[in-house]
C-alpha cells in the first residue's frame, strides 16, 4: 500500500470523528459511518452502482462507478431517518411528527421512505463537515448519492438515507472533468 494510500486511511477516520461531531437537531443521533479499502469490497460497490445505473437509467451511476475504482478509500455515511424528532415542522410532508409516525415507511427507487427532514439535514451537515475535514487535510473527495445508494443495497452501512464520499491523493482530482 502506498504511503498515500495509508494517510487516506487516517483522513477517513477523521472525516469518521467530524462527521460524528456535526450538529444535530434536537442532539439526537442516528448516523452511521463506515470505510471500504478493500479491494474487493470497492468493486463490488462500483459494479452494484454500474447495476444500478442500467436499472434506474441514470448513466451517471457508472460515471461514478469509476470514480469508486480510482479510490484508495470510500468513507460512508448514513442515517436512520423513517421515525420523526418530534418538533412537528411539516417539513416532511405530515402535519405532525405522530402522522408522519404512522405513514407507511417503503423501499423507494434509492432510498426508503418517508424521512424526518431534521435527520436528512443532520446527514447533509455531517457530510459537510466530513467533506471539509478531508479537503483541510488535502484529501480530493466529493460527495455522492450513487455510493450510498449502493452500499445500502450492498448492506455495507445501516441507514435508510446515505452518501459516499470517495477518496485520492493524486497528481490530479479525478472528480473534476468528469463526463458522463
Amino acid at each position: 500500500m502506498r504511503a498515500e494510500d495509508e494517510a487516506l486511511l487516517r483522513v477517513a477516520e477523521l472525516m469518521a470523528l467530524s462527521a460524528r461531531t456535526a450538529p444535530k437537531a434536537r442532539g439526537t443521533d442516528s448516523l452511521s459511518v463506515a470505510i471500504v479499502h478493500d479491494e474487493n469490497d470497492k468493486e463490488k460497490l462500483a459494479k452494484t452502482m454500474e447495476e444500478l445505473a442500467d436499472e434506474l437509467g441514470q448513466a451517471f451511476f457508472k460515471r461514478d462507478a469509476q470514480n469508486v475504482r480510482q479510490s484508495p478509500v470510500v468513507f460512508l455515511l448514513a442515517v436512520k431517518a423513517t421515525e420523526p424528532k418530534r418538533l412537528d415542522c411539516s417539513a416532511c410532508g405530515y402535519r405532525t411528527c405522530s402522522d408522519f409516525e404512522k405513514a407507511p415507511k417503503s423501499m423507494g427507487r434509492a432510498y426508503r421512505g418517508p424521512t424526518c427532514a431534521m435527520y436528512v439535514t443532520d446527514l447533509g451537515i455531517a457530510a459537510g463537515s466530513a467533506a471539509k475535514t478531508a479537503s483541510m487535510l488535502n484529501a480530493d473527495n466529493r460527495i455522492m448519492y450513487t455510493i450510498g445508494t449502493a452500499a445500502l443495497r450492498l448492506g455495507l452501512i445501516e441507514g435508510d438515507i446515505a452518501l459516499g464520499i470517495p477518496l485520492s491523493a493524486s497528481g490530479k482530482s479525478p472528480y473534476f472533468d468528469r463526463k458522463f
